[in-house]
């Protein structure tokens, strides 16, 4: 993050918001840690809230925007100390009016770990990670109105909104970034639980079909499979374990060895077995009789079975292995202990 050096003092290190009827003035902030080889504008749009990005990247190609007194580019690294001077800006006069800086509500998540460098949480499902795309906020916005105190606060990887499970935040950008680079190399131990409609077989332990994300009729996002030699699909890779078999669903241990949009939701669909509660994939008349509690008298299902229950990592600062475990939400655990058990096949007679 940063400090400021001329100008009102904010919390968490932020330019002080121009209002309207205010006069901008140049401010100069210093380069901690937090913002520590972050691209300039990434760093002003940050520091700017309300200010429109096309604004932004104006007054860094006219060089308004200085770093250690010198012109810079928009893909410009900062480094610890370095001076950036940030010109005059007004907030959008629009945005105010629509409400589009309102901030997100202050909300608490359960943790399952935190020290100094990064804080492990069990995200519900229904909550999206961020903002965006018709979501005003997510975890983020939110656990930064919780602990105003903190000087930085960044998602290190995402689940989706109908996912719950366990959902790593960065508290220093050296955390963030040792981070992000395991879960790129796949160096990550992640479990998912997800219960699926019908009986998985139990020799179907690999899925390596493509995935191609597209935008709906819509705007949605979403995937499809697609053929291997597809120009426009990417290899993906899904490994399942069965966990338990049910009457007519199956509760599998899923490993993903790609990171795709939508990866473990799409690969169990085309093997012809949808998650359960899944609204954008899965058997919505299935998902209408679960919700109303018609599927399994007594229990009223309303949500996508997937939970991220396991995660495995090296702790960024000690290199320690850390594993940790995020118990099944309650009302997963309550459908489960519901579902009637799959009968065994009779022995045969002598």
């Amino acid at each position: 993050m940063v400090l400021p050096i001329i100008g009102a003092k904010t919390r968490r290190g932020t330019a002080p918001a121009a209002s309207p009827a205010s006069v901008p003035t140049v401010s100069r902030v210093l380069v901690d840690e937090g913002s520590e080889g972050q691209r300039l504008d990434n760093f002003l749009l940050k520091l700017l809230k309300g200010v429109p990005k096309t604004h932004v990247y104006r007054v860094i190609r006219s060089g308004e925007v200085r770093v250690n007194k010198g012109r810079a580019a928009a893909d410009t690294r900062l480094l610890l100390g370095d001076e950036v001077r940030v010109p005059p800006v007004r907030t959008s006069e629009h945005s105010a009016e629509r409400g589009d800086d309102t901030p997100a509500p202050a909300r608490e998540f359960p943790i399952v770990y935190e020290d100094e460098h990064l804080i492990a949480l069990d995200k519900p499902a229904g909550v999206a990670v961020h903002g965006g795309s018709g979501v005003s906020f997510g975890v983020i916005e939110q656990l930064r109105q919780a602990r105003p105190e903190a000087k930085f606060l960044e998602l290190v990887h995402r689940l989706d909104k109908e996912t719950s499970g366990l959902l790593l935040i960065a508290k220093k950008r050296s955390a963030l970034l040792a981070l992000q680079e395991q879960f790129r190399q796949r160096e990550t131990g992640k479990t998912y639980s997800a219960l699926v409609l019908g009986t998985w077989p139990a020799s179907k332990k690999v899925i390596d079909v493509a995935l191609h994300k597209f935008l709906s009729t819509e705007g949605e996002r979403r995937v499809r499979a697609v053929d291997a030699d597809d120009a426009d699909g990417r290899r993906s890779i899904t490994l399942v374990k069965v966990a338990q078999v049910f009457a007519d669903f199956t509760l599998l241990d899923v490993t993903i060895k790609t990171g795709r949009t939508h990866q473990i939701r799409v690969h169990l669909l085309h093997e012809g077995h949808a998650i359960a509660g899944d609204d954008k994939y899965g058997d919505f008349a299935a998902n209408r009789a679960l919700a109303r509690g018609e599927a399994i008298p007594g229990v009223r299902f309303g949500r996508m079975f997937l939970h991220a229950r396991r995660l495995q990592f090296q702790h960024p600062a000690t290199g320690e292995v850390i594993e940790l475990q995020a118990p099944l939400p309650a009302e997963c655990a309550a459908l489960l202990h519901a579902l009637k058990p799959r009968p065994t096949a009779a022995a045969p007679k002598p």
